[in-house]
């Protein structure tokens, strides 16, 4: 009986990736439950309850989370993959993303089967970001650190 090994998945990666997914479902459902999103911001505190204010404001800090996790994600995976194969999942799964952001997720913010306005957003940043990622990963760790300083 041959038993295969699953790779084991560093479960605090996939707590703090859901919790940002949760705390992004609350902000951008907001406008539906509340009428004055609509006319004002929901960081002003002149028209905001503490916890409108307060979703809206950690919500700041979600893209940042999630480039991070991408690039923790692609280093892990690093550790498995030769560079080549690394380097082709990264750009594979950069334009995968690119395209569900500029297709999928822009129908769904805007319902324009036309597709007449793109909102780049975090999605197509984590792509752009994989795709840079695919041939920056062949560079020297010398030039990797100056470009990253």
């Amino acid at each position: 009986m041959n038993t295969v090994l699953k790779p084991a998945r560093i479960h605090s990666i996939d707590f703090l990736r859901g919790a940002v997914m949760i705390i992004m479902a609350l902000d951008h459902t907001r406008d539906y439950f509340h009428l004055y999103s609509y006319y004002h911001n929901p960081a002003d505190l002149n028209f905001t309850t503490p916890a409108i204010f307060f979703t809206r404001w950690i919500t700041h800090f979600c893209a940042p989370i999630f480039v991070l996790l991408a690039g923790t994600s692609a280093y892990l995976s690093g550790q498995k993959k030769s560079k080549n194969e690394l380097s082709a999942f990264l750009f594979k799964r950069g334009l995968w993303l690119m395209f569900l952001e500029v297709t999928l997720v822009s129908f769904a913010w805007f319902f324009n089967p036309h597709f007449s306005l793109f909102a780049l957003q975090v999605i197509w940043v984590l792509g752009l970001c994989m795709v840079l990622l695919a041939a920056l990963i062949h560079l020297p760790q010398k030039i990797l650190f100056a470009i990253g300083i």
